[in-house]
């Protein structure tokens, strides 16, 4: 076993999760993701946690809800998936686990990332928000999200698999204390301040100007660990969420969205919502997301990438999201850790992240002042305010 697989899971274990001994804790291992499940549980063993695990197969998603449009075709398999699944909207037994559990890890790395590319978005939908109960049981434990590096994650990246490998585990093996004092800088700005604008010029002129409030929100210091109220490894980011958003976004970095390929995506916001929407490549995909419930087509999150150790795009959001020299929004959910106490913010089923790229002709203002320039920030050596 390669020494890092050892390493990424002690930073999962003890920097991101915190695991004591006597918790219980739920594992979900992906198809390929086997190795890092082995040594995460072999960490929680020795540190005397209890584990249950699961497998978190794409495959058998796709299965199950293929076989479920078929059955609510009423023609078994030989269903032609036109009607909508109707799913349990409370399904007690996935529901119980995550109740009962202090910390949940997710180890992606499946065998094929567009694995439920021929589900119906309509099926996806009604599943997700059937499990609404589900996922917020899940996220009410100390949960993190990582992913073992796989070559089905390689090919979608572009690498190689020994270069996918090595870009992983300088993501994952930073050191964390330094860049969470780092991004403390950012959270302070956002904390104290009222209101934010994103303006970035493609062709000599604007192609976002995005105004949105921040007031009275608590931003998020995503330094991979539950103690900073980050769920995810690799992370990187300072993010909070926004409300009242105004003007014109456009993302220029490729996503996937339910298994779809979108490409330079542009949304128009009046009084907080989308009112209008385009994308070069995938536009139903992105319509499918927007007409999930009145929520979606409300931001959810604000999130400034400041992990450097993140070097490239690599189509996947674990990574993306967290690159310095990008911004990212989210249509949908926001997160309980932004709010205030007693404010329950944007509700939605999904919570779909879109980039932009900052380092050239882009600024960031925080009540009109300039916080970030071409992707350098103010207390950065080249800023020009």
């Amino acid at each position: 076993m390669d020494e890092r697989v050892r390493e990424h899971a002690e930073v999962l274990v003890d920097w991101s999760a915190r695991v004591e001994p006597g918790d219980d804790v739920v594992v979900s291992v992906a198809e390929d993701a086997h190795e890092l499940g082995v040594a995460v549980v072999e960490a929680l063993g020795e540190r005397g946690a209890t584990v249950t695990t699961l497998y978190g197969s794409d495959e058998l998603s796709r299965a199950y809800l293929k076989g479920a449009e078929a059955g609510a075709d009423g023609d078994g398999a030989d269903g032609d998936g036109d009607a909508v699944p109707d799913f349990d909207d409370d399904p007690a037994v996935d529901r119980a686990i995550f109740e009962a559990a202090d910390a949940y890890l997710r180890i992606g790395g499946g065998r094929n990332t567009t694995a439920t590319a021929d589900v119906a978005s309509e099926t996806r939908q009604a599943y997700a928000k059937a499990r609404t109960g589900v996922r917020e049981a899940r996220m009410d434990t100390d949960w993190v999200s990582t992913v073992h590096p796989t070559r089905s994650l390689a090919q979608q990246a572009g690498m190689a698999y020994e270069e996918y490998r090595d870009f992983v585990y300088d993501a994952v093996l930073r050191d964390w204390e330094a860049l969470a004092a780092e991004m403390a800088r950012m959270k302070g700005v956002l904390d104290a301040g009222e209101e934010v604008r994103l303006v970035t010029e493609r062709d000599g002129a604007p192609d976002t100007d995005v105004t949105m409030s921040i007031a009275g929100r608590t931003a998020v210091n995503s330094a991979a660990s539950v103690a900073y109220d980050s769920h995810n490894l690799p992370s990187g980011e300072v993010f909070t969420a926004p409300f009242d958003t105004a003007g014109e976004a456009f993302f220029d970095v490729p996503m996937t969205i339910d298994a779809t390929r979108v490409r330079d995506v542009h949304l128009v916001f009046e009084g907080g919502e989308v009112v209008d929407f385009a994308a070069e490549t995938g536009e139903d995909a992105l319509a499918g997301v927007l007409d999930t419930d009145p929520g979606a087509r409300r931001l959810g999150e604000l999130g400034i990438g400041m992990n450097r150790g993140i070097d490239r795009f690599t189509d996947s959001i674990l990574f993306d999201e967290k690159m310095g020299d990008t911004v990212h929004m989210a249509v949908g959910r926001a997160y309980g850790a932004c709010l205030p106490e007693g404010e329950s913010g944007n509700d939605s089923a999904v919570h779909v992240d879109m980039i932009t790229d900052v380092s050239e002709r882009s600024r960031m203002e925080v009540d009109g002042e300039v916080v970030q320039r071409n992707g350098t920030f103010r207390w950065e050596e080249g800023f020009e305010g």
